[in-house]
């Protein structure tokens, strides 16, 4: 049961982290979750110990995490980049373990040499997160981007291969240098084929599938995540490299159908939002984790009284400047290489040269594979420190050091943003996806609905669909013209009090969309709300009741929404016949075209029939309704991603909230 709350508790503070990151994206998650998982500790107040089964923790938070990352990787950059990612995710990593190796254990004998190499090949791996976080705050080069994505996903690979051997190596007291030769080749190469040999074989299995007319999206996103455990797992048996297969079968990709079609879209759909949810939750409870075992690694480590504690911040801090100087100079030579300079360093080499360095923390892998270190090893708990250590210094690093010397993403960037584009790419996505959806039975609505979308997409071509923000303040101040019109009403107890309080709290909730700010409600709202609650719940006792007539209720509500909307053109007309009006004709006029399209909508559906109140339920409604609500998920992504500015994230979200509010209105 303890166990069970501790994962639950867990899963709340990854919950969490994905709200702050949102509030504060200038701080890496991964920090956010490091935070987290120490409040949690230390609200606990006592230790959190748990027992790690290595060849468990691989298979169940390396394995899936390596597979999606090879699986996205952008293969093209991967090739055009074959030698320096190469260079830095093998020939760095072995550099790096035994350069830190031979001084860990210069530094502290008691260490042996094999664990001290263990320790340096689990810090060879870059975190791929903080690489996707660094992308989205500053402006760091195309090529140089690409390197570090690729990087992170091969030297993960070879990190974990490196560190597996050290490990064999100081269990066994034995090492080799030529057995150990002979086995990393064939632990890597063994790797590549049985990931390519199994990946052909899942390709095949999904193949024969669909081949019997099983278009079941459910199977297809089951297999492909269940086909990362199964290749690592085969792998090791098989006595090659686990890791290296489910690399090699992730960046092939084979098991995902090369067709395409509806049935095809919606399964990458699906697919890629199971993949985002599992990748974050593993990533988000390795992070929380470590925030959890810090206290408990530091207070032994800390209490060991033959070694000083400002000896061990100074452990920390030397092998993170030994590990940023060996890649630093590993990326300068590689660098200098690829553009056959020679002579002086210019400074934007340098500071190109820097940003490489630092933007490659540490993360989800060296610490996943450093829980993984045998309680038998001398001095475990010491690695673990001098581990988290390193990690936490690289992270505030990466965060907070970057950012002074890359180029920053200024306003500029955003004013080329083509705004217009993306929100073509966004329309898009949703019609895919709507025909992916499309049945027999309500193809004829889906038409319908992708109609509309081809419509939009036809005039964002030809000019801008979003909102104008000059005409805010005159939406604005229709809108209090509307609720203070329904108030009164209220008051004089001309219109039902639940019938009037909805319809006050939708304009509310379209003033806030047009402040940019979260839910408020006035002292005056909210005493209507008390006073009408008891009304609510009677009205909703008798809509339930046998005999209640619908079509009452719906003509009310759409007589107040017609009485308010002619208010607001009797006010329009007002402002624009008088000579002391401050705001735009233009704007006047246009917003009074609209009000005046919205009365003639709301006429031309009076006194309603049970079959037009069947009718506004119907299957077109659902699909718009579903219509929406992927286009604001599509939004969200491409702000996730890093595709969309926050400026334009927060009109074009507004913008779909605003058209959710009108076709609940209209139905």
């Amino acid at each position: 049961m303890e166990l069970l709350e501790f994962s639950l508790l867990m899963l709340a503070a990854v919950l969490l982290s994905s709200v702050i990151d949102q509030l504060v994206p200038k701080v890496s998650s991964p920090l956010i979750q490091i935070g987290l998982g120490l409040l949690i500790a230390l609200v606990m107040g006592t230790q959190i110990s748990i027992a790690f089964d290595p060849n468990l923790f691989l298979v169940l938070f390396i394995a899936p995490l390596l597979y999606d990352e090879a699986k996205n990787l952008d293969k093209k950059a991967l090739w055009e980049n074959k030698r320096p990612v190469l260079s830095l995710a093998v020939g760095l990593v072995i550099a790096s373990a035994l350069i830190i190796g031979f001084a860990v254990n210069w530094l502290v004998p008691s260490i042996p040499l094999a664990a001290a190499f263990a320790l340096g090949a689990a810090l060879g791996p870059t975190d791929a997160v903080s690489v996707a976080s660094l992308s989205k705050q500053v402006k760091i080069p195309a090529r140089s981007r690409n390197i570090l994505e690729s990087e992170s996903i091969i030297n993960d690979a070879s990190g974990i291969v490196s560190f597996q051997f050290a490990i064999a190596a100081a269990v066994t007291g034995t090492f080799s240098l030529v057995g150990a030769t002979a086995n990393f080749f064939f632990a890597f190469l063994g790797g590549v084929l049985v990931g390519v040999a199994l990946g052909l074989t899942g390709n095949f299995i999904v193949r024969r599938v669909r081949s019997w007319g099983l278009e079941n999206t459910t199977f297809h996103v089951l297999f492909e995540v269940f086909v990362p455990f199964i290749v690592y797992l085969v792998a090791n048996a098989l006595g090659t490299s686990g890791i290296i297969a489910v690399v090699a079968a992730g960046i092939l990709n084979v098991v995902s159908p090369r067709a395409i079609g509806p049935s095809v879209s919606r399964m990458n759909i699906v697919s890629a939002s199971v993949w985002r949810v599992l990748t974050f939750a593993l990533n988000g409870i390795v992070f929380v984790l470590l925030g959890t075992q810090l206290p408990r690694a530091m207070q032994r480590t800390w209490e060991n009284v033959t070694i000083d504690n400002d000896v061990l911040i100074g452990y920390i801090l030397g092998i993170t400047v030994l590990m940023l100087a060996a890649r630093f100079l590993w990326v300068l030579i590689m660098e200098r290489v690829h553009r056959q300079r020679r002579g002086r360093m210019t400074l934007d080499e340098l500071r190109s040269t820097a940003i490489m360095t630092l933007a490659g923390p540490k993360g989800t892998i060296t610490l996943a594979v450093a829980f993984t270190i045998p309680f038998s090893i001398p001095q475990r708990e010491l690695l673990l420190f001098l581990a988290c250590g390193v990690i936490v210094v690289t992270m505030l690093l990466a965060t907070f050091a970057v950012p002074l010397i890359a180029p920053k993403k200024d306003t500029d960037d955003e004013d080329c943003f083509d705004e217009e584009q993306a929100n073509i790419e966004i329309l898009r996505s949703v019609i895919e996806e709507l025909a992916a959806r499309q049945t027999g039975e309500n193809r004829a609505a889906t038409q319908a609905v992708v109609h509309g979308y081809n419509e939009r997409i036809a005039r964002l071509k030809n000019r801008s669909e979003l909102p104008d923000e000059s005409m805010a303040p005159l939406r604005l101040k229709a809108n209090r013209w509307e609720r203070d019109f329904t108030l009164d009403l209220l008051e004089r107890e001309e219109v039902d009090q639940l019938i009037g309080y909805r319809h006050i709290k939708r304009l509310s909730r379209t003033e806030n969309l047009l402040r940019h700010h979260a839910d408020r409600v006035s002292l005056q709202i909210a005493y209507l709300r008390v006073r009408t609650l008891a009304h609510a719940g009677w009205h909703r006792i008798v809509e339930a009741l046998p005999g209640d007539d619908l079509s009452e209720r719906v003509q009310a509500e759409r007589d107040l929404r017609l009485r308010s909307n002619e208010h607001v053109i009797e006010k329009l007309q007002a402002e624009l016949a008088s000579p002391t009006s401050e705001e735009p004709t233009e704007n006047l006029s246009k917003l009074l075209l609209e009000y005046q399209s919205l009365v003639q909508t709301i006429h031309s559906a009076a006194s309603p029939s049970i079959t037009v109140l069947t009718s506004t339920a119907n299957k077109a409604v659902d699909i718009q309704r579903q219509g929406l609500r992927l286009e604001l998920e599509a939004i969200q992504a491409r702000y996730e991603e890093g595709a969309l500015p926050r400026s334009s994230y927060k009109r074009l979200r507004e913008n779909v909230m605003l058209m959710q509010i009108d076709l609940e209105d209209n139905v």
